[in-house]
């Protein structure tokens, strides 16, 4: 397992753009795979986004396509989501998590398939 810090989440307008980041320990980061989930108030822990171990396939929920772009270093350990356009409803606790098995070209989405989460980082989008 990896631990993971989210940082970059704050307040912002709508339209306005973030960009967070999550900090993996371990010389293993690589082989994992990496998604960004978000639970807003009141509601389940959703799916927003995933990078394969190697970064060569990504894939978006509906809500975020377009907006919202998947990315990661290998070299600093680190994953990052670019959040452009946002809306009130991206409005959410943002987080970040690795999967359970490594080196694989799967794009998991359910959180069942992640291992190791961060604490979370607050996004609000004010309108």
């Amino acid at each position: 397992q990896v631990q993971l810090v989210e940082s970059g989440g704050g307040l912002v307008q709508a339209g306005g753009s973030l960009r967070l980041s999550c900090a993996a320990s371990g010389r293993t980061f690589s082989s994992y795979t990496m998604g960004w989930f978000r639970q807003a108030q009141g509601k389940e822990r959703e799916f927003v986004a995933v990078i394969t171990w190697i970064g060569g396939r990504t894939y978006y929920a509906d809500s975020v396509k377009g907006r919202f772009t998947i990315s990661r270093d290998n070299a600093k350990n680190t994953v990052y989501l670019q959040m452009n356009r946002l809306k009130p409803e991206d409005t959410a606790v943002y987080y970040c998590a690795a999967s359970e098995v490594v080196r694989s070209t799967m794009l998991f989405t359910s959180p069942a398939d992640f291992a190791s989460w961060g604490q979370g980082t607050q996004v609000t989008v004010s309108s």
